[in-house]
């Protein structure tokens, strides 16, 4: 198990120069016992319990010295309620209760299923009454439709948040701190479900939410508590153990520090016990004096009275058989049973004690032993601790004997556990104590009523046979012990095979409960199984239209969590998750979290979804702001924005369709246009980018002048600074000022510029001929006076002819005016510098976009033949007739061949303009081309 990860940190050398060279140093820095030593012997957390008569087999109560609990996170028992004696064990849990269809789940980002209520559930998991601070959730939350929901999205924030803060030598540090993210958000929900209570119609999604967000918390608590250990190992792979490492002689104590220390197998198969533990006693809580069992001090006092009251008993008739005597095998021995309330109180009683060494609270079942009256039970309980004879190795520095730990005949012990966990006859809780305590799993497994109960099962009894069968090999003793039961060295369990025999269980909650996502991802962490996880997830994004967010959320940090260390991973599938993740903050405009999700996917996807996502942000400050996030989280922004406006682009193609040239109404500026238009500025932040901003123009304004939209085109040219010619000019020319020769201009870009010069010019020219047109339509009208009238109308007339001469003046200078501005801009298009207008330069190494090129073919066809008659009316209209007429010699001209964009009908109509024109020259005594007859 531990050679594939440390092939696969091999196999990525950088990495363990960089990030794994790191950890070494930090991990010494996290109070974790087992990672503390980066010396030849490693500082080993062993249970120290199976020598120390002070501590629990597991860790719980004061902290041993190789203490592997240690490297799990504080547990928070707060909010845990005590035991009553009414309700069911504090153990027993329902935590199928809040079990989802999480990937069938198609609902929305706020969206989990629902899960049914019980009685139960706020006891043992919400706990009101544990809340110890007092915490007044706000009216506007408790009415939200299901303010569970609401309150678990700063999670997507918070996680961002710290992943930012720390570095990638802090990576275990980081998930501590997500842990930390997902207890904080338990605890809020369940103060939120205590203000509502548990039959609020409200918390069908919160309570769905806690189950989840409680299996997230403890599934980062298992990667850290595994990883710690696997990449210390992987660090110390090439060193080799000495040989006083395998210790041999009569301490117990020393033989199982050193088993932990040097087998990767037992160390981490306790870690999985510790965590499983701990799960437990944070349910179970904080326990009061007050247990839920009738006797107090005095063991079976209800038996005890009866027995006082015998005689009175049998003269009414009322003696019922029971045990005539008192002592612990009286019930065993008689075959007689106990009191009623007293059978029922053993039950309980043994039922709870069972829980208590389900959590690794050995201490704690022995202190409620004692106090029930049954000191008996718990001297039982203590012979499982390993022998160690500190004065084995010479007495202390004060020459005094040092007290001697642990119990020297464990084995006698050990057989008589096992023997009574298979007697049929004893409680089924009481058989499970025993053969929790001497590794017979066969009666554990009948009553561990969960997923978690049986994997604790299974591997405590794997350590328990590890550390035996090492104490039994290397331990010498002055006597020979007592055998192993015959199932007890039969039993070949690995790590592997246990979940094996878990698929196999008949147990129908337990293969329920293992389809659970997280309890499969628990699985795979404990195999180690990476690309078995990953396989996992593929199949969850392939078969679920949408999962839980919370889920993918947890996916893609353990997907960055594995880059992180440098394991080896499935690269496609890792891309599948992060991307899935990102489309998800985009549906839910997570605006703050997209940039920097998406700069983990490779350079190409992670532009295409970001522009993909930056598409409908609108306003100047919240697009800089978005390009701002891209720039810090290492996205190409240049290349963001460029996508952006291409997929804006190719939303509507927008065919090249040819249009009536003397049509004067403009087509309508539609939506989608807008948004072509408005996609521009996105281009024009960065100065570096002008010259695409052009290109881009370029491309939008072809099509609106395509289909005659003149006035979107005149605002997609209004988004362009007016200094971006300049601009780009000088980015040209900085280089050879600052010494460095220069760079030429390429052609596209040359080319570029021009035909951005070319639109400029037919827009301007285009509005010159509307500001004419607009003009000449308001000529001012002549007065008229009518047949009668008298001296006061014709006076009047005379004044409105006065004030008419005057406005037809003004009108007059204005036309000129208008008519030799538009004129001379008509004159710009239509004999544009070098080639004509819409035509590229001819130099070599050219834009070759053949698309491009047609469209601009075309828009000499659709766009000149408009210019012309545009001209034309101009100068027809203001009586310019003569130059009508050389409007023909202009169009025939071979070196602008302005003649070869009409077509044979604009062609038939233009000369037929120009007849007209001089047919007006005839009308005026000149010849057809204007000159005067009588000149000649």
């Amino acid at each position: 198990m531990e050679q594939s990860l440390a092939g696969s940190i091999k196999r990525k050398g950088g990495k363990r120069n960089t990030v794994l060279s790191l950890l070494d140093d930090t991990i010494g820095e996290i109070d974790s016992p087992i990672l503390k030593d980066s010396s030849r012997h490693r500082s080993i957390n062993t249970p120290e319990s199976f020598c120390s008569p002070s501590v629990t087999l597991h860790g719980h109560g004061s902290a041993p010295p190789f203490d592997i609990s240690k490297m799990l996170s504080p547990v928070n028992t707060s909010w845990s309620t005590p035991p009553r004696r009414q309700s069911r064990t504090p153990l027993a849990r329902n935590t199928s209760l809040m079990r989802a269809s999480l990937l069938n789940d198609s609902e929305s980002m706020t969206s989990v299923r629902t899960i049914p209520w019980r009685t139960t559930f706020l006891t043992d998991v919400l706990s009101p009454g544990g809340c110890t601070e007092d915490l007044t959730v706000g009216a506007a939350m408790l009415q939200e439709d299901d303010p569970g929901v609401a309150a678990t999205m700063v999670m997507f924030s918070d996680f961002l948040d710290s992943l930012i803060k720390r570095s990638s030598s802090e990576v275990f540090l980081l998930v501590e701190d997500y842990e930390t993210i997902c207890n904080n958000q338990v605890s809020f929900l369940k103060k939120i479900a205590s203000r509502t209570g548990p039959a609020h119609h409200k918390l069908s999604k919160t309570t769905s939410i806690l189950w989840l967000l409680k299996q997230e918390m403890v599934t980062w608590r298992l990667l850290a508590s595994l990883y710690k250990d696997r990449v210390q190992t992987a660090l110390e792979e090439d060193e080799v153990m000495p040989i006083d490492e395998f210790v041999s002689g009569p301490s117990e104590k020393k033989v199982m520090e050193a088993l932990f220390r040097r087998d990767v197998t037992t160390r981490q198969s306790q870690i999985v016990v510790d965590w499983l533990e701990n799960i437990a006693k944070e349910e179970i809580g904080a326990f009061s004096d007050t247990v839920p069992f009738s006797s107090s001090s005095v063991c079976w006092d209800n038996t005890l009275h009866l027995l006082k009251q015998g005689n009175l008993c049998s003269v009414l008739g009322m003696r019922r058989p029971f045990v005539t005597e008192l002592d612990p095998d009286a019930p065993i021995r008689q075959k007689l049973p106990l009191a009623e309330l007293d059978q029922e109180d053993e039950a309980k009683l043994l039922k709870h004690l069972f829980c208590l060494i389900r959590a690794g609270m050995v201490e704690e079942a022995e202190r409620q032993c004692r106090r029930c009256g049954q000191a008996w039970r718990a001297a039982t309980l203590e012979g499982w601790k390993l022998y160690h004879d500190p004065n084995y190795d010479g007495v202390g520095s004060d020459g005094e004997l040092q007290p001697v730990e642990g119990n020297p005949y464990r084995d006698v012990w050990r057989s008589c556990c096992w023997r009574m966990a298979e007697e049929e006859q004893f409680n089924r809780h009481e058989r499970a104590i025993y053969a929790a305590l001497s590794g017979n799993l066969k009666q554990i497994l009948p009553v561990c009523e969960s997923w978690e109960d049986c994997v604790w099962a299974y591997f405590r009894v794997l350590v328990d046979q590890l550390v035996e069968t090492e104490v039994r090999t290397l331990v010498t003793r002055p006597r020979e012990l007592v055998n192993l039961p015959a199932d007890g060295t039969t039993l070949d369990l690995t790590t592997e095979k246990i979940f094996e025999d878990l698929q196999a269980t008949d147990n129908a909650r337990v293969l329920d409960e293992m389809k659970e996502p997280f309890h499969i991802i628990q699985k795979y962490i404990i195999l180690s199984d990476i690309d078995g996880l990953l396989g996992e997830f593929s199949q969850w994004l392939s078969q679920t239209a949408t999962l839980p967010p919370h889920l993918m959320r947890f996916m893609s940090h353990l997907v960055l969590f594995f880059r992180t260390l440098g394991l080896h991973t499935k690269e496609d599938v890792c891309v599948d998750v992060l991307k899935t993740y990102v489309e998800l903050l985009m549906r839910e405009e997570h605006t703050e979290l997209v940039a920097f999700y998406a700069s983990h996917l490779p350079p190409e996807v992670a532009v295409s979804l970001y522009a993909t996502f930056l598409e409908d942000i609108t306003g100047t400050a919240l697009r800089q702001h978005c390009l701002q996030l891209a720039e810090k989280a290492g996205l190409d922004v240049a290349a963001v924005t460029k996508t952006i406006v291409e997929n804006v682009r190719g939303h509507d193609s927008g065919d090249f369709a040819h249009h009536d040239c003397t049509a004067l109404l403009d087509a309508t500026t539609t939506p989608e246009d807008k948004k072509k238009i408005d996609a521009i500025e996105w281009l024009v932040f960065d100065p570096s980018q002008r010259i695409e901003a052009l290109r881009q123009s370029n491309a939008i304004i072809r099509t609106f002048l395509a289909t005659k939209k003149h006035e979107a085109a005149n605002a997609a040219l209004e988004i362009i600074p007016v200094d971006s010619i300049d601009v780009i000019y000088r980015l040209h020319e900085e280089p050879a000022m600052e010494g460095g020769g220069g760079r030429s201009m390429e052609i596209s870009a040359k080319n570029t510029i021009r035909e951005h010069l070319s639109i400029r010019f037919y827009l301007q020219a285009h509005d010159s001929f509307n500001a004419w047109f607009c003009h000449y339509k308001q000529e001012p009208s002549k007065p008229t006076l009518s047949t009668r009238h008298n001296f006061c109308d014709k006076v009047a007339h005379e004044q409105r002819d006065d004030q008419y001469q005057l406005d037809l003046k003004a009108w007059e200078s204005q036309l000129r005016f208008l008519t030799a501005q538009a004129k001379d801009h008509i004159h710009n298009v239509l004999l544009f510098v070098e080639g004509g207008w819409m035509v590229d330069s001819r130099e070599e190494g050219g834009d070759e976009d053949e698309d491009r090129a047609r469209q601009m073919r075309q828009l000499r066809h659709l766009c000149l033949p408009s210019m012309c008659f545009l001209l034309h009316s101009v100068l027809h209209g203001a009586g310019l007739y003569q130059e009508c007429v050389r409007l023909a010699d202009m169009v025939a001209d071979k070196h602008n061949a302005i003649y070869e964009v009409f077509s044979k009908e604009e062609m038939q109509t233009f000369l037929q303009k120009v007849c007209e024109s001089s047919l007006k020259l005839l009308d005026m005594n000149l010849d057809p081309l204007g000159y005067d007859i009588h000149s000649f």
